[in-house]
């Protein structure tokens, strides 16, 4: 650990001498995103003193028992940062994350359980919405609305019409928003698709996503029951329907109810689906159709389907998604994955890594390349970098990406809902049938409304 401390020593003594002209210039988001994994917690809340209460940059967060605070933790390594405000519905996990929190850092945030105070604060300049997705819409808006610069978890939205506010909001309200596809800021990701856009593989006429979500088991049918103390549950349903306690359907089994979220379809398909999007440069599919259903687990509580093949079809090529929770041994012997085809070989790439396997000898191989980074946190660093910079450009998830990627994973979700093939007219917003469209569209309930942009 000693040229770690040394490092942190010459840091500080670089930022003593101007620290403001050392944060905007070096950005320490760089800095935290690469050592953030092995430097100690004192060394980090060390440096995070150094930095003048001038530069830093108060954080909200809203939802802390998943990915928001798996956000958090990740954008706290960066020095510049601080957690100003937290809020949840749910009083446990609102004490277990500050207990968490006191651990990291001696300043107590402010707490809220109504997510619409957290925005009223004035120390807050960047919010984290890491709440279930049938939320992500309302809380997304109302911060750029309040004036803040967003950091939102996927799927970016929980429809298609949601997803395309969103995108208005940032622009009417000129706020930085990046989504937390943090993939898009790996090393390896980021080769294997200049690969695959080099023209090495020949022509790319078929690729694959999947997700073999082995190791699943049936989520058993309870009853109803009271409101756990403490939760309050009004809040956590939103602008959803009005349905009695059912444990099943809260914190983390949420998304397997249409409701609140997509299943595996946009909660693994937005990550995997992204990056052939980004490969071919795609956006929007002229057709999708699918098949699926509860076929793994036909009698549990789960609603979204257990076994799913979704068919795309972009023009010049077509797209498959294939999720079972029954096996973890997917395509190419891999749990999860992205394949490109082409006529000279085909480029396979996971989290763990790329490689290249040719076609009969006509490209040379690349040998399995191992992902080397931590995606999230260089993720949440060059969000900060740019909440500093202002450059929109530099994101490398804005909301537009994300929102490309959500809206063809909910087209996946459309599909088997309907059980037809399906067909969108991107001039007039809709499907080519009036159950497809008629899921485009959310009804919000129990007095929230959709956000008039």
């Amino acid at each position: 650990m000693g040229y770690i401390r040394q490092y942190y020593n010459t840091i500080i003594a670089i930022m003593s001498t101007n620290r403001r002209v050392f944060i905007r210039n070096t950005g320490l988001a760089a800095v935290a995103a690469g050592l953030g994994a092995m430097v100690p917690l004192e060394l980090l809340a060390g440096i995070k003193k150094a930095v003048s209460p001038n530069d830093k940059i108060g954080i909200g967060v809203i939802g802390l028992k998943g990915m928001g605070w798996s956000d958090l933790s990740s954008m706290l390594k960066i020095p510049e940062t601080q957690c100003v405000a937290v809020c949840d519905i749910d009083d446990s996990i609102l004490q277990q994350r500050l207990a968490d929190l006191a651990k990291l850092s001696p300043m107590k945030p402010a707490v809220y359980k109504d997510y619409r105070k957290l925005l009223q604060n004035k120390d807050v300049d960047v919010v984290i919405v890491g709440t279930p997705d049938h939320w992500h819409c309302l809380q997304m808006i109302d911060a750029c609305a309040a004036g803040k610069d967003v950091y939102c978890e996927k799927p970016l939205a929980n429809s298609i019409f949601e997803v395309q506010l969103m995108v208005k909001a940032a622009a009417r309200y000129n706020r930085m928003v990046q989504a937390g596809q943090w993939q898009r800021s790996q090393r390896h990701f980021k080769d294997a698709i200049a690969y695959a856009q080099s023209g090495k593989l020949g022509r790319i006429s078929s690729t694959k996503t999947w997700m073999y979500r082995g190791g699943s088991t049936a989520l058993p049918v309870v009853p109803n029951s009271p409101v756990p103390a403490g939760v309050d549950y009004n809040m956590w349903l939103g602008p959803t329907k009005k349905r009695p306690f059912n444990k099943n359907r809260f914190h983390y089994e949420f998304r397997w109810f249409w409701d609140y979220a997509g299943g595996l379809m946009t909660d693994w398909g937005v990550h995997l689906i992204d990056i052939v999007l980004m490969g071919m440069k795609a956006e929007a599919p002229k057709s999708v159709m699918a098949t699926g259903g509860k076929f793994v687990f036909p009698d549990d509580a789960r609603e979204t389907p257990d076994l799913q093949t979704t068919l795309y079809d972009f023009g010049s090529f077509q797209m498959s998604w294939e999720h079972n929770l029954a096996t973890g041994v997917g395509l190419y012997n891999m749990q999860h994955g992205i394949a490109f085809i082409g006529e000279n070989g085909t480029l396979l790439l996971n989290r763990g890594g790329w490689e290249v396997r040719p076609e009969k000898n006509k490209i040379e191989a690349v040998p399995w390349t191992k992902s080397v980074d931590n995606g999230l946190n260089l993720h949440t660093a060059n969000f900060i970098d740019v909440v500093k910079s202002r450059k929109k450009a530099d994101l490398h998830c804005p909301v537009e990406a994300a929102a490309t990627v959500a809206i063809a994973s909910h087209m996946g979700n459309i599909a088997v809902r309907t059980g037809q093939k399906i067909y969108w007219d991107q001039a007039k917003n809709q499907f080519n049938t009036p159950a497809a469209t008629q899921l485009v569209k959310p009804v919000y309930q129990n007095g929230w409304k959709l956000p008039a942009i």
